[in-house]
């Protein structure tokens, strides 16, 4: 979602950090166009504009730190009030031993519901006892689509009827948990519209009757600046304790969750990444940030390694890396995520991958049927496989003897620059030696694209 405003950002960074010393004139030139690329990227102009002049007012005159640049020490302070923008320290929910409830509003279509149950299977991984409401009686089908999110999770819901009054909701509940004890109970209310005054009484007076520990506000991002008017209105009925971003998958601009946090005063807990049930991350303003500025995100990559719980594989020497090893690799970098995503989190290479670049998640499949295809012996061997066995894995995966050529070219040359990764890092290893001339880089799988 930030990769417009990411990359203007750095280009901009990159010119200002080269200079070992700025002046005033060129600090407000860069500033000036930082709060451009703010602007563009949607974000409210109040917040762009006190970006802009608390970096301007820390960067002039600023000292330069131990051994960095005039330059680097401005993309610090960029850096540094980026974090305070999106919120400074991580904030969650707060979570007592029971009593827990939480209410979830916001716009209809913002995808509420559907963070409900993200929610729901969130917090049961982490050994709550999650009961799930289904009080939004306004949208069709929304207390059946509740219904099914919980049986995914595998939590019970309580369904609200129609025409229900708050009073007989909150004694149906307190009913149901005396014989089923629930430490976490998540209200999904239906969606409003701000000017709608009937509406917002009614979700009050559930407020009100519930006495909710959390009141959640569900935030589309790509509804842009009109979300901040949103979360103003649902704040001033409801009295708002924290915000959950939803569609930072999407192609939004970003300027609705840089401005949230400063706009309405309220922590981000989450923020929405994939319409999956596991794609709810807590919002971590410091790793955002780098990734916006292309430093990485180092922590949320092993982070997704331990989620993914991969095993780690017996260390082999580079000769022995195998069409075996590298189906075991490739699998279980998929359990991670998609591949795309992954590349975005090692620091730099947001800016090293050429414009444009996807990755086919399809071609990575096709490589795993390939070598599906093969022998144990085949995979152990490669080089045995000849002219008939490759017609013969050709069609038993679907592909033609051309891909097959592809996938073996591709494994010899990673075996290759393994051999001289060994070298240069061996001990002693200060890279090449005289006349060692590095391998060739691997040529993409298919579907590594520009």
């Amino acid at each position: 979602m930030f990769e417009a405003l990411g990359n203007k950002l750095q280009d901009i960074l990159d010119r200002v950090g080269r200079e070992s010393k700025l002046t005033e004139k060129q600090v407000k030139e860069a500033m000036r166009e930082i709060r451009m690329a703010l602007l563009e990227a949607d974000v409210n102009f109040t917040v762009a504009k006190d970006f802009v002049a608390r970096v301007t007012e820390k960067a002039v005159g600023q000292e330069v730190q131990g051994s960095l640049t005039g330059g680097q020490t401005v993309v610090k302070l960029v850096h540094d009030e980026l974090i305070q923008t999106l919120g400074g320290e991580t904030h969650q929910p707060t979570l007592k031993n029971e009593g827990n409830v939480w209410f979830m509003v916001g716009l209809q279509g913002a995808g509420k519901t559907t963070s409900t149950g993200k929610l729901a299977a969130f917090y049961k991984g982490k050994g709550r006892r999650v009961l799930l409401v289904a009080a939004d009686t306004q949208r069709p089908a929304a207390r059946d689509q509740l219904e099914v999110l919980a049986k995914q999770v595998g939590v019970p819901v309580l369904k609200v009827a129609d025409g229900e009054t708050p009073q007989e909701t909150k004694r149906r509940l307190d009913e149901h948990l005396k014989t089923d004890f629930r430490d976490l109970v998540i209200v999904d209310t239906a969606g409003r519209l701000q000017i709608d005054e009937a509406l917002m009484d009614q979700l009050a007076n559930l407020q009100t009757e519930l006495q909710p520990t959390e009141t959640l506000l569900v935030v589309d991002a790509m509804t842009g600046q009109e979300a901040l008017n949103v979360a103003r209105v649902f704040d001033e009925r409801v009295h708002l304790s924290g915000l959950i971003i939803t569609k930072m998958d999407g192609d939004a601009r970003g300027g609705a969750a840089l401005s949230a946090r400063s706009v309405t005063g309220k922590p981000i807990y989450f923020a929405g990444t994939s319409e999956k049930l596991t794609g709810l991350d807590p919002f971590y303003p410091d790793r955002v940030a780098g990734r916006i500025l292309g430093m990485g995100d180092v922590l949320g990559l092993i982070e997704r390694a331990e989620q993914a719980d991969l095993k780690a594989m017996e260390v082999k020497k580079p000769g022995d890396f195998d069409l075996e090893d590298l189906l075991t690799q490739l699998r279980q970098i998929r359990k991670m995520g998609p591949l795309g995503d992954l590349l975005k989190l090692i620091p730099g290479m947001s800016r090293a991958l050429p414009e444009g670049f996807n990755v086919d998640e399809k071609q990575i499949q096709r490589i795993d049927a390939m070598i599906s295809s093969m022998t144990a012996g085949e995979r152990r061997n490669p080089k045995i496989i000849d002219g008939q066995r490759r017609k013969r894995i050709a069609a038993g995966s679907g592909h033609t003897v051309q891909d097959i050529n592809r996938l073996l070219k591709m494994h010899e040359q990673m075996k290759d620059m393994m051999k001289l990764l060994q070298r240069m890092s061996g001990p002693g290893g200060k890279g090449p030696g005289k006349g060692m001339k590095p391998p060739r880089m691997p040529q993409m799988p298919p579907g590594l694209k520009r």
